[in-house]
């Protein structure tokens, strides 16, 4: 999703082209997790499907699976892969009473390691999201990635962020169909780019249309 030199903005947002398939579009698809998942699921071992809005629905698909708990600059998160089309990124997000934080991501094909401090706050309390709530912050964003030379560079950037319900909407994905909070998405950096960006979220599914595009094909619960 995202290159070397590219602005943290960028590797926020992860604009996602089509790239070469890997061994993981290739493994067969898991059994079901069976079992309740919370309003925001991160139950270890489910995962969802995805492929990009206006993709053939026999084009290689996209992976986000939920590993199981890690360890974010000592601070105990939940361990999440995304994979597919060449790519492979871990991220590392705390679910709590607070909501969903997220700590940072490792590039594991370009291995670069972003951190955001403070945590990016993706989702409010769940008793909060409702049409019309607003939240969000500002970060300092901090990459550290490895040059072609074998040399380590480091980049940072800050990061305004802001999200809002726009509202309750019937939606339609390759998984189905679905009644989700419609959820706009707007990052601003220090270097003056800005991006809107649109997300659908259903409560103890997850997100069936991502920031990125990618629309819900199969989940595991």
């Amino acid at each position: 999703m995202k290159r070397l030199l590219l602005p943290a903005l960028l590797l926020l947002i992860g604009a996602c082209a089509p790239q070469q398939t890997t061994p993981e579009d290739l493994k067969p698809t898991l059994p079901r997790v069976e079992g309740p998942v919370s309003f925001y699921p991160h139950s270890i071992g489910i995962y969802w499907i995805y492929l990009p809005q206006g993709d053939p629905p026999d084009y290689p698909k996209y992976r986000l699976s939920v590993l199981g708990p890690g360890q974010w600059n000592k601070q105990v998160t939940t361990k999440e892969r995304f994979s597919g089309r060449g790519q492979e990124r871990i991220y590392f997000r705390r679910y709590s009473d607070a909501g969903v934080e997220l700590l940072g991501f490792k590039e594991q094909i370009t291995l670069t390691k972003v951190s955001f401090d403070p945590p990016l706050l993706e989702y409010p309390p769940a008793e909060l999201l409702r049409p019309g709530y607003r939240w969000g912050g500002h970060s300092n964003t901090r990459s550290v990635f490895l040059l072609p030379s074998g040399t380590m560079k480091q980049a940072s950037l800050s990061i305004d962020y802001s999200y809002e319900v726009k509202g309750k909407s019937q939606v339609q994905v390759p998984a189905g169909v679905f009644e989700a909070y419609v959820i706009e998405l707007t990052v601003s950096d220090s270097k003056g780019n800005r991006t809107v960006q649109e997300i659908w979220f259903v409560p103890h599914v997850g997100e069936v249309r991502t920031r990125e595009g990618l629309l819900l094909v199969e989940k595991s619960f």
